[in-house]
C-alpha cells in the first residue's frame, strides 16, 4: 500500500468519523435546550434538522462499522492471530462497562434502596455504547465465520445486516419482558425504553463492515471517481426500494407506517448514509490533507461522547443541563449553546492530546 492511498483513505474516514461526531454533539444539545415553541414542523429548518437527526444514529454507526472492520481488515492476518481480536474484546467490554455506568442508576456504589421502577428501567435502556459494543463483537463472529467456512466477507456482512434489518419488525411486536429478565429485553426491542436494540441498529455496525472490508482490499479506490459514484449508485438504489415498499405498504394496508416502524426506513436510511460517504468520499479526492482537528476529533469519538451526554443529561453524580435549561432556550441561544459545546469537546481533545506529547517528550 503506498503512502498516498494511504492518506487518501485517512482522509476519507477522519472525515466521516469528524462529521458523526459533530452531528451527534450538536443534535443532543438541539434537543436538549431547544424550546417546544420552535419546534415546528412548518419550518423548514426545523424539519431540516430532525430529519438529520433520525440520521444520526445510523451515521455513526455505520461509520464505527467500517472504521473497526478496515482496520481489523488492513492487518491481513487470520483471525486467531489478529490483534485486532483483543483490542476488539477489550473495546466490547469498554463500551459495555461505560453504557451503564452513564446509566448508574445511584451515586452509592452497593446501596440500591433507594433506587425506584424507572431508575432500574432506565439503567436496562440499551444505548448507542451498549450497541456499538455488540455491534463490534458481532462484526468478529461474522469475521470469523467467513474466515472458518472459506465465505466473502461481503456475503457474510450482507446476510448478517439483513437479519438484523428483517428481524426488526417482528421482534418490535413480541413482549420480551415476558420471556426474559428486564436487563435482557431491552437488547431485543424498545418495549423496555431502549434508545437502539439490536434489532435493526446493529445491522447498521454490520453493513458499515462491507465498506470498511472493501476499503482495507482494495487500498488505491479512491483515486478512482467512480468508487463515489459506486457508493451513490448503491444509496439511491436503497433509497428507490425504500420507497417502493412505501407504495406496497399503502396498497396492502391502506396506510403507511414509513417513518414509524416500516421496514422501508431502515433501507431509507442505509441509502442516505451511503449517499453522504459518497459525497465525503469525493471531497477526499479533491484535498490531500485535513486541518489535524478533524482527525483529534474523530480518534476521541467515545471521550467525547461520554462527556458531553454527562454535561448535557447529568449522571448520577452530576445534574446535566437538561435539569436546569430543560427546552427553554429560543433559536439563537441554542445555536450559541450547540458552538459553545462544539468549543468545548474541541478544546478538551486538544488539550489532551498536547499532553501526550508533552508525556512522549519527557519520556525521550
Amino acid at each position: 500500500m503506498t503512502q498516498s492511498s494511504k492518506k487518501n483513505r485517512i482522509i476519507f474516514i477522519d472525515l466521516m468519523r469528524a462529521f458523526a461526531v459533530i452531528q451527534m454533539v450538536q443534535g443532543h444539545t438541539v434537543d436538549v435546550l431547544l424550546s417546544n415553541d420552535y419546534r415546528s414542523f412548518n419550518s423548514p429548518f426545523f424539519a431540516f434538522w430532525f430529519f438529520m437527526r433520525g440520521m444520526t444514529a445510523p451515521i455513526f454507526l455505520f461509520t464505527a462499522g467500517t472504521v473497526f472492520t478496515y482496520l481489523f481488515k488492513l492487518v491481513n492476518e487470520p483471525f486467531a492471530t489478529n490483534p485486532r481480536v483483543k483490542k476488539g474484546i477489550k473495546r466490547f467490554f469498554l463500551l459495555i462497562f461505560l453504557g451503564y455506568l452513564l446509566r448508574y442508576p445511584t451515586p452509592s456504589i452497593i446501596d440500591f434502596s433507594n433506587v425506584t421502577a424507572d431508575a432500574w428501567r432506565n439503567f436496562f435502556a440499551i444505548d448507542v455504547l451498549h450497541l456499538i459494543g455488540f455491534g463490534i463483537f458481532f462484526l468478529m463472529v461474522f469475521l470469523l465465520i467467513g474466515e472458518k467456512f472459506k465465505i466473502n466477507d461481503y456475503v457474510v456482512f450482507s446476510a448478517g445486516a439483513l437479519l438484523f434489518f428483517c428481524l426488526y419488525q417482528p421482534f418490535s411486536i413480541i413482549n420480551w419482558l415476558k420471556y426474559v429478565p428486564a436487563w435482557m429485553a431491552g437488547y431485543f426491542y424498545n418495549g423496555s425504553g431502549s434508545n437502539f436494540p439490536l434489532f435493526p441498529w446493529a445491522g447498521y455496525v454490520i453493513a458499515g463492515g462491507l465498506l470498511g472490508s472493501f476499503l482495507a482490499k482494495h487500498p488505491t479506490v479512491f483515486k478512482s471517481i467512480k468508487f463515489s459514484y459506486g457508493l451513490a449508485a448503491f444509496g439511491v438504489v436503497f433509497i428507490v426500494l425504500a420507497l417502493l415498499g412505501n407504495e406496497f405498504e399503502i396498497l396492502l394496508y391502506g396506510h403507511s407506517s414509513f417513518w414509524t416502524t416500516s421496514p422501508s426506513l431502515i433501507f431509507y436510511r442505509l441509502g442516505i448514509v451511503l449517499i453522504l460517504n459518497s459525497l465525503v468520499s469525493i471531497i477526499a479526492l479533491k484535498v490531500k490533507t485535513i486541518p489535524r482537528i478533524f482527525i483529534l476529533i474523530g480518534r476521541n469519538t467515545l471521550l467525547i461522547y461520554i462527556v458531553h451526554l454527562t454535561i448535557l443529561y447529568g449522571s448520577a453524580w452530576n445534574p446535566g443541563l437538561i435539569s436546569i435549561l430543560d427546552k427553554s432556550l429560543n433559536v439563537w441561544n441554542t445555536i450559541g449553546m450547540v458552538l459553545l459545546m462544539l468549543t468545548a469537546m474541541t478544546f478538551m481533545v486538544v488539550i489532551i492530546h498536547w499532553f501526550k506529547i508533552q508525556n512522549k517528550q519527557a519520556e525521550a
